[in-house]
């Protein structure tokens, strides 16, 4: 393997500090809805739409960086199981190349493709 694994573990600590961060200022960022409507006290259509389509995509951002860091955090539970490396479906290693790129991969290629082709077809 071209990069140690203390080296993919310390990428994947990083991923999660950006993570946690990135959560926090996403919450930091929320306003409380009396500080959102300028109007009326019921406010217009309009700003209830852009409200709603703003809290939808901070929604959807929020479960993608969650996901994400589940994610790195699973990776990290491996390290300490020494477990890391293997693929959770059929326990075969991962190759190295794809750990490198993605170092908080938990599936090997064949079996991620195998799932992926599963999720197509329903």
């Amino acid at each position: 393997m071209t990069i140690g694994f203390n080296l993919l573990r310390s990428r994947l600590e990083s991923e999660r500090k950006r993570l946690i961060e990135e959560l926090e200022q996403l919450k930091a960022s929320i306003r409380p809805a009396e500080e959102r409507r300028e109007g009326s006290p019921f406010g217009k259509r309009e700003e209830e739409a852009t409200e709603s389509f703003e809290l939808e995509k901070r929604i959807t951002l929020e479960k993608r960086i969650r996901d994400q860091l589940a994610d790195v955090e699973h990776a990290l539970h491996k390290f300490e199981d020494g477990t890391y490396g293997f693929c959770d479906s059929c326990g075969q290693p991962i190759d190295p190349a794809r750990l490198e790129a993605l170092p908080q991969a938990s599936l090997c290629l064949s079996c991620k493709t195998g799932q992926a082709k599963n999720a197509k077809g329903r």
